[in-house]
């Protein structure tokens, strides 16, 4: 996780909401990035698309499975089915996010019954650091 909170901080420093995401296959960092949805005016440019866009890039496989993907935010549901769809093995979140979450809320991707992969998940992990992050970059905005 403090490799995806470095891509977070990286993208508040770009005027981007805090989020980062790093995709480990066997222990190794694979890929990772952060919001750039702003720099790229590109809406789905979030910071799980862009590390697992680029991890099956590095990997040559539109497959991830054996791979975790680390985020700093609960994924949205459009991220929630790009896990799904790429196999990811593991996913570890820290913030749950109430508001726009796929996983823990909203539509809660994994549980529908036409979910056809369903990745472990561990959520809260660093979850106070990440949410400081996100209420300091917003609590700038207002």
């Amino acid at each position: 996780m403090p490799e995806a909170m470095a891509e977070a901080r990286a993208a508040a420093d770009r005027g981007e909401v805090p989020v980062g995401a790093v995709v480990v296959k066997d222990g190794a960092i694979v890929a990772c990035a952060g919001n750039r949805m702003r720099e790229l005016t590109d809406p789905t440019a979030h910071a799980e698309m862009l590390a697992i866009r680029e991890a099956c890039r590095v990997l040559g496989s539109e497959r991830l499975t054996g791979c975790d993907l680390w985020v700093t935010l609960e994924p949205c549901p459009a991220c929630a089915g790009a896990i799904a769809a790429a196999r990811l093995s593991r996913l570890y979140y820290a913030a749950a996010d109430p508001k726009s979450g796929g996983v823990a809320h909203g539509p809660r991707v994994f549980d529908h019954p036409q979910a056809h992969w369903t990745p472990e998940v561990y959520a809260g992990i660093g979850e106070a650091e990440a949410a400081e992050l996100l209420k300091g970059f917003f609590a700038e905005r207002r």
